[in-house]
């Protein structure tokens, strides 16, 4: 098993649960106002965060708070790269101003998943992380090419997996209009994360056993169970001695 592993949460969404989550995170993906959020949540977020010494990075996504970004919205690429630039300027500005750095970026809903598919789209996205800063690190869904991408154009990458979500045959996450997308119990979540880390493998929703690279696990906060799953993965993760840390 590693040694090591990042565990990160989707942050200042509007979503109750963030000054607990933020307790057992190591790394926050603060929504910068175009799927949730505002200037006042992003604020919020980031002292949280500090508070908790947990690593802050941006998360952008659609410019669609109806549909809170889990929308396809048919945009170019240079559009993609204009809406992701405008994003982490936004989050940096206000890190700026509480003397923090950002860490990462991650992009959100619909935007994270046409990039783990869509090459250009991925380009875009990595061209604009890169362009915005050079030492940001993309996080992506892991095998994607959201990684490869910003690989090819030497940004570095976390591979990401996921503790609350379920997988398909191909490495991707089943879509959330799918009844089995989301895990619901802590058994399943702890035995995911655990066969991720040490095994480097998932299994789908198929019983296929896929191939993973594992660098940090996320959360989403919008979950009920994103509370117990938390602490579940911290108790678990400490049983097999890996520190929670950020990449």
């Amino acid at each position: 098993m590693h040694n090591t592993i990042d565990l990160n949460c989707d942050m200042g969404e509007g979503m109750m649960q963030d000054a607990e989550l933020m307790q057992h995170i190591s790394s926050a993906n603060i929504a910068c106002g175009y799927h949730a959020g505002d200037e006042d949540t992003m604020k919020k977020t980031i002292e949280l965060a500090i508070e908790n010494k947990v690593a802050i990075g941006a998360h952008p996504g659609f410019p669609d708070k109806e549909y809170f970004g889990r929308r396809i919205m048919p945009i170019s690429t240079i559009e993609i790269y204009d809406i992701v630039t405008s994003q982490i300027e936004s989050i940096k500005k206000i890190a700026d101003c509480f003397k923090i750095k950002l860490h990462h970026v991650k992009p959100h809903g619909a935007l994270y998943n046409l990039g783990a598919k869509d090459r250009s789209i991925a380009h875009a996205i990595a061209r604009a992380v890169k362009d915005a800063d050079p030492t940001l690190i993309l996080y992506g869904l892991s095998g994607s090419f959201l990684v490869s991408e910003a690989q090819t154009i030497g940004l570095m990458t976390a591979s990401e997996v996921f503790a609350d979500r379920t997988y398909q045959d191909d490495g991707t996450l089943t879509p959330r209009a799918d009844a089995n997308a989301l895990i619901d119990t802590e058994e399943k979540c702890i035995s995911q994360v655990l066969q991720m880390i040490g095994e480097h493998t998932v299994t789908s929703v198929h019983n296929v056993c896929m191939p993973i690279v594992a660098q940090t696990i996320c959360l989403h906060s919008d979950g009920k169970n994103a509370v117990a799953f938390a602490k579940k993965i911290v108790e678990a993760l400490k049983q097999q001695q890996i520190e929670i840390t950020v990449p």
